[in-house]
């Protein structure tokens, strides 16, 4: 099928059980995130960064954000240990991402475990350009 050309009732239908199904995902994962993100989340959650953050957001009918601040157009991504054999899938997602307007900042598990203090320092580099100069 060509972008130009309507979709027809068939397809319209499929793309919405696919974000019907994305959207149930995201509740599920919404009530169970990992340790990680549930660490993470409490730096992102309220306007502490001064902006806001929305977690397991559907964009583009076909994937879900871990955390989104749509105003900046800003992704973060928690990638756990499964996501070093999925770098290519990664990087074309990131690809589609980005031809929305949306960055993405990858962020390992381990780090956000690790480094939290950090970890806010980049978010927060990535936002509003800010450089802290370790």
């Amino acid at each position: 099928m060509s972008y130009n050309t309507p979709p027809t009732p068939a397809e319209r239908a499929r793309r919405a059980r696919r974000r019907q199904l994305l959207e149930e995902r995201a509740h599920h994962h919404r009530r169970n995130p990992s340790p990680a993100e549930a660490r993470l989340w409490l730096i992102l959650k309220g306007r502490g960064l001064r902006t806001t953050f929305r977690r397991q957001v559907v964009l583009g009918g076909r994937y879900i954000a871990d955390f989104l601040a749509r105003d900046q157009r800003l992704i973060i991504e928690v990638d756990g240990e499964q996501h070093a054999a999925r770098a290519s899938a990664d990087a074309q997602r990131d690809h589609y991402l980005a031809r929305l307007g949306y960055r993405t900042l990858r962020i390992p598990a381990r780090e956000i475990h690790a480094d939290l203090p950090g970890v806010a320092r980049l978010i927060l580099e990535q936002l509003w350009g800010l450089d802290f100069g370790q």
